[in-house]
């Protein structure tokens, strides 16, 4: 693909994104006529000014963000493995994720502390969580050769965190585990602007760590041989996408909640969009993609004229989940 028609076709992406972001922005319980939007935008006082300024755009900012990373991590990963059904939640990461914070919420009563009271602590905590579990793939993978068995190993680790996870609800207190089910429906809405900052600082570092490692990351969808023919130094390329992939999931699933196949397909989807394989086109694709499906599935899971929303992760999994089984259908086989 040359670069006039990608990036005509990121142009096309992004436009979407931006459309999708508006609509979040004007449709809800109350509906908002756009003039009121912009006029709540550019500092004009306004009855419609709390609700965007407040809950709207908090709430699309977080898609925008949380769809970027996942996406992001998803892509990373399945370049990494060389694996096109690797992604944060396949390969135990948000399970990791989800027992560390898990613990700081259910054991709150026990220890006294609210850890919800800084985004940096559900941050780091989450994070942690998630390299620990990467960590573990990477060190098996220099054992395993096969990839269908580290995926198994992955999914058999996640099992594992999750198993964990159950024998602490099971005895924590009702109030933490209400919250902690909560948390785990998967959310966009309720972050803070401290957390939004967060999770902003985390995209542009993920992203940038992305960019960096454009060589390395074109040089291992050919093997490790040809890549280290190219002078790519593999063991300090890995040890970067581990830190970009942990830090976007991690704070992800912090704040948001474990939101399933986001990671998985949208790599997918915009390969079918951009068909390339050229990380420098693919990572900011995959950036606006991310971000754009989450806003949609947002959208889908507010229930027009009502205060009452679905689950984010229900509507994540009804569009991810057969998205992946059409494409494997149409296609054969997924590729990276």
């Amino acid at each position: 693909m040359n670069s006039g028609s990608a990036g005509l076709k990121l142009t096309a992406l992004g436009g979407l994104m931006i459309f999708l972001f508006i609509v979040s922005l004007v449709s809800g319980s109350v509906p908002i006529p756009l003039s009121g939007v912009f006029d709540a935008l550019a500092g004009t006082d306004n009855e419609f000014s709390e609700i965007i300024l407040v809950f709207r755009l908090p709430k699309a900012l977080t898609c925008v963000l949380a769809g970027a990373s996942l996406a992001t991590s998803g892509l990373l990963m399945q370049t990494l493995f060389r694996n096109p059904l690797a992604g944060p939640d396949v390969f135990g990461l948000s399970s990791g994720a989800g027992l560390l914070v898990g613990v700081l919420i259910m054991t709150s009563q026990l220890t006294g502390i609210l850890f919800f009271g800084s985004p940096w602590t559900m941050a780091i905590a989450a994070g942690t969580g998630a390299a620990l579990v990467f960590l573990v793939v990477i060190l098996i993978s220099r054992f395993v050769t096969d990839n269908t068995s580290l995926l198994i190993i992955g999914l058999m680790i996640g099992a594992t965190a999750s198993s964990l996870l159950s024998v602490i609800q099971y005895i924590s207190h009702a109030e933490d585990l209400q919250t902690f089910m909560i948390w785990g429906l998967g959310s966009v809405g309720g972050t803070s602007w401290n957390e939004i900052t967060v999770l902003a600082a985390v995209i542009v570092t993920g992203t940038v760590i992305s960019l960096l490692l454009t060589k390395s990351l074109n040089g291992m969808l050919l093997g490790d041989n040809y890549a280290k023919s190219l002078g790519i130094n593999l063991e300090r390329s890995r040890l970067f996408i581990l830190i970009a992939t942990c830090i976007m999931t991690g704070t992800v699933t912090a704040f948001c909640g474990p939101v399933a196949f986001v990671g998985l397909a949208v790599p997918h989807l915009v390969r079918m969009a951009v068909p390339t394989t050229n990380h420098k086109v693919m990572i900011p694709a995959v950036v606006i993609g991310g971000a754009g499906l989450l806003l949609l599935c947002d959208l889908l899971a507010q229930l027009p004229g009502t205060t009452q929303l679905l689950p984010l992760n229900a509507v994540t999994s009804m569009i991810g989940a057969p998205v992946v089984i059409w494409l494997i259908i149409k296609n054969k086989r997924l590729r990276i």
